[in-house]
């Protein structure tokens, strides 16, 4: 079995720069203003907050472990976990479907330190990561539902690569933008993306008014959502900010 990377719509590195500082919950209400309710990967957290995520979805998914099926030796030449850690590419995020299960790791820190060599922008399971102390040094964004000690096989087999998959509830499909902050990690429609990136961006410019705006002591009443007179200010604080 042989994958590569899904690049159907790349974005911009202006849309990238943008996607790295806004929050995954301004860009769930932008994609909810565009009718997609079901975008945040419910359920899991970051190991390293202090890092963003962006990238394009690499996807593998499990079904559950089985005696008959299971490759207790990790052949890299057939077991599809290995084949997808040899295939990850630069800007990639490999987001893995391991339906929720935490009864034993779906990852661990040696392939996790590969595919970050190999130029991977995060990792993502809704299952669990063993050696998480190890992933918590490594210069990867990565997102998890759990810790647990024990190796993948006891819970999960490996199957398919490069294929559409359901991660903490949410679809996702090869070439999807994936974004993750200290909030969590939202999937976003790679022909979307550019669009959003953009949109997204004024949204938080007019929010950081908003906020300035309540945090002095104004009423929310006609500032959020604003009034005329509240986007009359905005413009002007827009103005003198040279913005």
């Amino acid at each position: 079995m042989t994958a590569k990377s899904v690049r159907v719509h790349e974005i911009s590195a202006a849309a990238k720069e943008k996607l790295r500082s806004i929050s995954t919950a301004t860009l769930t209400s932008q994609l909810l203003d565009r009718g997609l309710r079901n975008t945040f990967l419910a359920g899991l957290y970051p190991l390293r907050p202090d890092l963003r995520m962006v990238g394009y979805a690499f996807t593998l998914r499990y079904i559950p472990a089985r005696e008959d099926l299971a490759d207790e030796v990790y052949d890299n030449s057939r077991n599809v976990q290995r084949l997808a850690v040899e295939a990850v590419g630069p800007e990639d995020v490999l987001v893995i479907d391991a339906r929720g299960d935490v009864g034993a790791a779906s990852f661990g820190h040696i392939l996790g330190t590969r595919i970050l060599q190999r130029g991977a922008a995060g990792l993502v399971t809704d299952g669990a990561l063993r050696d998480t102390p190890g992933f918590r040094r490594l210069d990867l964004p990565t997102y998890i539902r759990a810790a647990h000690a024990t190796t993948s096989f006891v819970a999960h087999h490996p199957v398919d690569m490069q294929v559409p998959i359901g991660c903490g509830g949410a679809a996702v499909t090869p070439g999807d933008v994936v974004v993750g902050d200290g909030e969590g990690v939202v999937v976003i429609p790679a022909k979307m993306a550019e669009e959003i990136a953009h949109s997204a961006h004024e949204q938080e410019i007019r929010e950081q008014y908003f906020q300035e705006r309540v945090a002095g002591g104004a009423s929310i009443v006609g500032v959020y959502p604003p009034n005329d007179e509240t986007l009359a200010g905005f413009e002007r604080w827009r103005q003198e900010r040279g913005d």
